[in-house]
């Protein structure tokens, strides 16, 4: 309810740039390999999705996962919405529909999963999250091995406190915007 002027905003905006529909949803893989319908709001323009394998390349981070600092796919609002995480924001849905927990490492694609060692598989073993330790630590400017460390650390030494501080964490990180891309 705090951030629906928020995300009304942003669907208005978001329609007015791109005339496309304002909410994405992607396949994710969740707890114990489970895939859902991950809702967002939409960043890039209409059809970047088959755009995906030729801007492969041009990926800023090892492993399976795509990160791309300045990716021509984002449309007006794109770049904006990611870097303050309002794109994020539909996440809740998710989360009331028990398929992701407000912290947990974030739900990958089922393309990456399928490129995932045992370390990267263990993310698996728990809800995905909207927020997560990745996502106070730096994003996308650390490694992919680093990413998948700090989700086994998460998972190794959870707690509700664990919890709490990464929500409360989560605030000053989306404010600076450090690897919000």
């Amino acid at each position: 309810m705090v951030t629906s002027p928020i995300v009304l905003v942003a669907i208005i905006g978001i329609f007015a740039v791109t005339g496309g529909s304002p909410i994405f949803t992607q396949e994710r893989v969740g707890r114990n390999g489970r895939r859902f319908r991950m809702y967002k709001l939409r960043t890039m323009v209409n059809g970047a999705h088959l755009l995906h394998a030729d801007m492969r390349p041009y990926s800023e981070v090892d492993g399976p996962v795509f990160k791309m600092r300045d990716d021509p796919r984002l449309h007006a609002l794109g770049a904006f919405l990611r870097r303050t995480s309002i794109d994020e924001i539909p996440n809740f849905l998710n989360v009331l529909r028990g398929e992701m927990a407000a912290v947990g490492p974030r739900p990958p694609l089922p393309s990456e999963v399928a490129d995932y060692d045992d370390f990267a598989r263990q993310r698996l073993e728990v809800k995905p999250g909207v927020t997560c330790l990745w996502q106070i630590s730096g994003r996308s400017e650390l490694s992919f091995d680093a990413w998948m460390a700090l989700d086994n650390a998460y998972i190794e030494s959870w707690s509700p406190l664990l919890d709490l501080s990464i929500i409360v964490r989560t605030i000053p990180a989306v404010i600076r915007g450090i690897g919000a891309h």
